[in-house]
């Protein structure tokens, strides 16, 4: 059986590919969210995934300012670092890290290592250092 947290997510992707909200496509949605594989579901605490929410609602705001000051002003320096993955994190968990670290438009994910570490593209105004 699917959780409530991965079907909603499903539901969210499948929406948000399609845009189109017609009842048939309501009904496939909910179909392909039930036959998709599970896999590995490891729990996430409650405490995490609400970190998790506040931080998107953080994001939205944050990606509109990013967008404008690179409008604004030019942003001529690039940088790719290696981030960690926080601690304990479930693999739905590290999608939604990757997801706000690329929804934002000065920042994108290139790569995930499998040891735990994002590979991080950033446009900078200033040289770093």
């Amino acid at each position: 059986m699917v959780g409530y947290l991965n079907l909603i997510l499903r539901l969210v992707i499948w929406f948000l590919l399609t845009a189109n909200f017609s009842v048939a496509n309501i009904i496939i949605g909910v179909g392909i969210a039930f036959l998709l594989p599970g896999g590995y579901t490891a729990r996430g605490s409650l405490k995490d995934w609400l970190r998790v929410l506040g931080e998107v609602i953080v994001a939205i705001p944050k990606a509109y300012i990013e967008a404008f000051e690179i409008i604004l002003r030019p942003h001529k320096y690039e940088d790719i670092t290696m981030e960690q993955v926080k601690p304990g994190r479930t693999p739905g968990l590290i999608f939604l890290d990757i997801f706000l670290i690329t929804f934002t438009p000065k920042t994108i994910v290139l790569k995930y290592h499998e040891k735990g570490w994002y590979e991080v593209h950033w446009v900078r105004r200033r040289r770093k250092g």
